[in-house]
């Protein structure tokens, strides 16, 4: 921060509504009069403006920078002035003079212009006057609020709309063609609201109170406005300094002072927009603005997408500074990338014109170097990832002496009773000589499976199937890689396998002693695993209804969690308390009539790693589409570590990544049957109880946004992003799932109320179809209504009901 201007009043301005636009700033002198310095030259002599009768309360600058039009108020007149004509008499020898526009309006305590500045909006008491800022004329008078009202704003897209805040901690939305109160606010918080912004770029709404709570709305056309985000200035800060302790960029100072360490409310004084361009945002998350808030200690610079604290600028770091304290705040973008801020001092009759430079914190924030899915270099000869399962190593029949055992049969005829005969069961013996001609409807399902997915389609929100499954959660959900099958993962210890449709009677497949956590299909679709709270993994195959590999509980000490195919199908990958096992492994689906009981299949151990703490592994996630180094790890102790597969090391941990254990981790992996910008794979989601989900990119290592609009306090509802990177699902507590557009931290759609709480979501990765299950077993299908569906047979099978 740099002190551009420092100037000593006469009086306190603490409480005074302050000018400030990106060229000049307005200062009241003596109470009646101002004093308009130019923000690029302070040295300048500043304009003189006269014309009050009684103390100024309030001065806003209009939206326009042609002419730059400013708005000054007191008891007795509000007066609205041409900047540049006033310089220009002034120039001449004469005395500036501006437009009375209202007159004995009472104490005036905020004005706004709209943005085209030909209207004023005036808060006075519990009023607000709407004034033409040409001429004398008060448009209208709004009468509702409970207490004084402490800010106004016009929409940006609709200038008929208004938004004010009260110290009755309520904030309204008018019509003011019906002069009507079109959307009221439940009570926010215990104390008065004071500042208030709305976003044109997303259409939101923000709010701030005098004990440093901010709330986030959605601003829609119906106005009927939604609860995006809730902040704590307080608890952001502490989460703020705990990871600058940790990450080791806060400096230890022993002599810090007693009064350092006194907590002191956070008042939101003042908010404003500020833009800022990293390099590596993605067209799916691109959001280049922050939040800066004004409060009494300094200024906190907000990501809203994230609803973190991305720095704080204290008034006792800059000890040059003139203003320890702040009373009010008045900011405005100002020039390359620089915003200016006009403050009152809290105790002292002082205001001070700070610049800050975004540049410098584009450079704090970027600075970290990250990683991406894609390997920038070879495999390492010691790497992990060049672990081979020897041939020898495969329990083949083994031979002896030239011959392989042979079962005790007759491999020629017996001239004994019963043999001269062929057997008569011959006569059931299958044709093995048809030659197989597809149907021409077969080859049109093929056909249009394989087309592309259907990105420019909407989310998927029609209701198309319900189904009742069992009486016990749907734990896991997971597609086939080609779209046509569908494992779920049960808590009766089941696993059901379904066409996508969801039709017909499901495989059902049985072995499991507790619930199935985790599914996961190979990338060849041969084979999939399945992973239980029993301490077990089982792989198997379509052609048999016994498992082709079984890890026992023997081999493990806890639960395995999130077990998956990994690198291209050559490991599993799986973790089992603090450890994470690499396993090589080889699918026999042959039979031995000898050795029938014997397992055919063999693993082996290719490298176990352990967490950097050693505490428990509660999720994970890595790419198996595509030859991928990464493994993002989760841990119980809220922390996210990322493993370097060919380096066989954590390559970095983020900590404190959430308020709480994360329960569920997944990576944009897209589909074969889509394309997407290839920085976009390196974004993934995190979901935590009580803490939303949130949205991270793997370059920088930080969370680009959150979403919370769901519920999720106690079950851990998973959550999904869509194959064409637009859209994230997530399950929820209230019955519902939640559809979220990713460049937007509001949900699109609160899709259909189910029978209970909404646990695992997927995406068919062929299609633009959602499917969820719930906590008391049940299936529902969502299709897009604009999407490309394909001609497949949704008859209702037993205990199915369609919608």
């Amino acid at each position: 921060m740099i002190e551009k201007l420092s100037l000593t009043c006469d009086r306190l301005l603490s409480h005074r509504q302050l000018a400030c636009c990106h060229t000049f700033c307005g200062i009241p002198l003596h109470g009646k009069d101002m004093l308009i310095y130019n923000n690029m030259d302070t040295e300048q002599k500043p304009l003189l403006l006269t014309g009050h009768h009684g103390e100024i309360s309030a001065m806003t600058f209009g939206k326009g920078s042609s002419p730059v039009l400013l708005c000054s108020a007191s008891a007795d007149y509000i007066i609205v002035w041409d900047i540049e004509l006033c310089q220009k008499r002034t120039q001449e020898g004469k005395i500036a003079a501006g437009t009375v526009i209202g007159t004995l309006l009472g104490e005036v305590s905020h004005l706004s212009f709209c943005f085209s500045d030909e209207r004023v909006a005036v808060c006075s008491g519990v009023n607000i006057y709407i004034l033409n800022s040409k001429r004398h004329e008060v448009i209208s008078t709004l009468t509702g609020h409970l207490g004084i009202l402490t800010s106004s704003e016009f929409c940006p897209w609709n200038t008929d709309i208004l938004i004010t805040t009260s110290e009755d901690r309520t904030f309204k939305v008018w019509d003011l063609k019906t002069e009507a109160v079109c959307y009221q606010s439940f009570v926010l918080s215990a104390s008065p609201l004071l500042s208030m912004l709305v976003l044109e770029e997303n259409r939101h709404l923000v709010t701030g109170s005098a004990d440093g709570q901010v709330w986030c709305f959605s601003l829609p056309d119906d106005h009927k406005c939604q609860l995006v985000t809730k902040m704590d200035l307080q608890k952001m800060e502490k989460r703020y300094q705990m990871h600058q302790e940790t990450v080791g960029h806060q400096a230890e100072s022993a002599e810090q002072s007693t009064v350092d360490k006194v907590e002191t409310s956070k008042p939101v004084l003042k908010m404003a927009l500020c833009s800022l361009s990293p390099d590596t945002n993605t067209e799916q998350t691109k959001d280049n603005s922050c939040l800066c808030i004004g409060s009494s200690n300094g200024l906190y610079v907000v990501d809203l997408a994230t609803s973190e604290l991305l720095t704080a600028l204290y008034f006792r770091d800059y000890p040059n500074l003139s203003i320890t304290m702040a009373g009010s705040w008045s900011v405005s973008p100002g020039w390359d990338k620089s915003v200016m801020f006009l403050g009152s001092s809290l105790f002292t009759p002082c205001v001070v014109l700070l610049e800050l430079n975004l540049q410098d914190l584009e450079r704090m924030w970027t600075g970290s170097e990250g990683f991406s899915v894609f390997p920038s270099s070879p495999l390492l000869l010691e790497s992990p990832l060049n672990a081979e399962l020897k041939k020898k190593e495969c329990n083949h029949p083994k031979k002896k002496g030239g011959l392989k055992d042979q079962p005790l049969v007759f491999h020629s005829k017996v001239k004994s009773s019963g043999y001269t005969s062929a057997p008569r069961r011959i006569m059931f013996s299958p044709k093995t000589n048809l030659q197989k001609n597809p149907s021409s409807k077969k080859a049109n399902k093929n056909i249009d499976l394989l087309r592309d997915y259907p990105a420019e389609s909407a989310a998927p929100t029609t209701p198309h199937v319900c189904l009742s499954i069992a009486y016990k959660p749907v734990c896991c959900l997971q597609y086939s890689g080609d779209g046509k099958h569908i494992l779920c993962g049960l808590g009766d210890n089941s696993v059901l396998l379904y066409k996508s449709s969801v039709a017909g009677n499901p495989t059902v497949y049985t072995g499991h002693d507790k619930p199935v956590r985790s599914v996961s299909w190979s990338l060849n679709r041969q084979w999939w695993l399945s992973a239980s709270e029993d301490q077990k993994l089982r792989i198997w195959t379509h052609s048999s209804p016994d498992p082709a590999i079984i890890m026992s509980e023997s081999m493990f000490t806890k639960p395995i969690r999130s077990a998956q195919f990994y690198y291209l199908d050559k490991f599993l990958l799986f973790a089992s308390g603090p450890s994470l096992y690499l396993y090589l492994y080889n699918v026999d689906t042959t039979h031995d009539d000898i050795k029938r009981y014997q397992q055919q299949s063999v693993v082996k151990l290719a490298r176990c790693f352990v967490t950097t703490a050693g505490t428990d592994i509660a999720a994970l996630s890595a790419v198996n589409d595509f030859f991928s180094y990464i493994v993002l790890v989760c841990g119980s102790d809220r922390t996210i570590q990322v493993f370097d597969m060919n380096e066989g090391r954590v390559a970095a941990e983020l900590p404190d990544s959430h308020s709480r254990a994360i329960h569920c981790i997944t990576q944009n992996k897209g589909s074969m049957f889509s394309t997407q910008a290839l920085d976009s794979y390196n974004l993934f989601l995190t979901s935590a109880v009580t803490d939303g989900v949130k949205l991270w990119d793997l370059r920088t290592l930080r969370c680009v946004r959150r979403y919370e609009n769901h519920l999720n306090r106690c079950h851990p509802c998973s959550a999904a992003i869509s194959p064409c990177g637009k859209f994230i699902a997530s399950g929820s507590e209230d019955s519902y799932a939640y559809v979220y557009d990713v460049r937007s931290s509001s949900y699109l759609h609160k899709l259909q109320r189910h029978s209970d709480t909404v646990l695992s979501v997927t995406f068919n990765p062929a299609m633009p179809e959602l499917l969820t299950g719930t906590l008391d077993g049940k299936l529902r299908l969502f299709q897009s209504s604009s999407g490309v569906h394909l001609s497949r047979d949704t008859s209702a099978p037993t205990g199915m009901t369609r919608i």
